[in-house]
């Protein structure tokens, strides 16, 4: 499912005085199979552009097409578009509800598949678990906020991906984790990418988690796409993200100091292949290695 906004507008309060403009005409394609980062400072009007690829927030201005659906059409069928199309909001653990782990996980199942027997309801629950590395005979029965953090993190996102959306969404899947939680999490998303889930957004505010993971990005300034490219790209740009207030990935901070000092390494800024080319430069000695 390709996502095409153009023009996309949105004011929120727009008839009060507290009228606020979140987005000031948002052109971004985002092509099925990527791995997309969206970054922005708070109040730059990500989180407002993300909700509306599942129509959390309905078309006001501009328009949305998200695979077959067109979200300007009043008879869009919503239903359909959120069964395909699953959001994970900040601190997903915090929308847990149910009595159970298998109560909570099944609920869009039956919203959204209603005609799924129990048998098969169980089967995907089971599912959806397995996949974000829960046990589901240990959990199923236990109250969810009797879990873990990290537990917890997992049983809502296993309730998104139980119906098996084509696009995955998260707004800042990995806040409050610590390094290893964080990889871990981005490791369980690159195991879903690529399977039914063909595309996955992530509003982040970590340069770094954008540079490890992501295929693509955009940067988001006062309502608008500024920037749009191969992270490398972009965080080469360092001058123009902090005059957003925006920081670069620390890979991006050393190859710079580097730079300063005359040494030019050419890094797509992930961890892996920075160390890789800065120790090909220290074993090819020479100047490199006095400097």
């Amino acid at each position: 499912m390709q996502i095409v906004a153009k023009g996309l507008t949105y004011t929120y309060d727009a008839k009060s005085p507290f009228a606020a403009q979140a987005l000031r005409g948002v052109d971004l394609t985002i092509d099925e199979g990527e791995f997309f980062g969206i970054i922005g400072h708070t109040g730059s009007g990500k989180s407002t552009f993300v909700q509306h690829l599942n129509a959390l927030i309905r078309l006001t201005g501009g328009s949305l097409q998200v695979g077959e659906f067109d979200l300007a059409d009043k008879k869009c069928d919503l239903r359909a578009l959120r069964r395909r199309v699953g959001m994970v909001f900040q601190y997903p653990e915090y929308q847990l509800f149910a009595e159970t782990v298998e109560k909570d996980v099944e609920f869009g199942l039956k919203n959204f598949q209603k005609e799924l027997s129990d048998a098969d309801r169980a089967s995907a629950v089971a599912e959806a678990l397995e996949t974000v590395g829960l046990d589901y005979e240990s959990v199923r029965g236990q109250s969810p906020f009797e879990l873990s953090g990290g537990q917890k993190r997992r049983v809502a996102i296993a309730g998104v991906i139980v119906t098996k959306p084509e696009v995955l969404i998260l707004d800042e899947p990995a806040a409050g984790l610590d390094p290893l939680g964080k990889k871990e999490l981005m490791e369980l998303l690159h195991a879903i990418h690529g399977g039914w889930c063909k595309t996955v957004v992530v509003v982040s505010h970590d340069m770094d988690e954008i540079a490890e993971n992501c295929t693509r990005a955009a940067v988001f300034e006062k309502g608008k796409v500024a920037m749009c490219g191969a992270p490398a790209d972009i965080f080469r740009r360092a001058d123009e993200l902090a005059e957003m207030g925006l920081d670069v990935p620390v890979t991006a901070r050393c190859a710079r100091i580097l730079r300063e000092r005359g040494i030019d390494v050419d890094t797509n800024f992930t961890c892996d292949d920075f160390a890789r080319k800065v120790i090909a430069l220290w074993e090819k000695g020479g100047e490199g290695r006095a400097q």
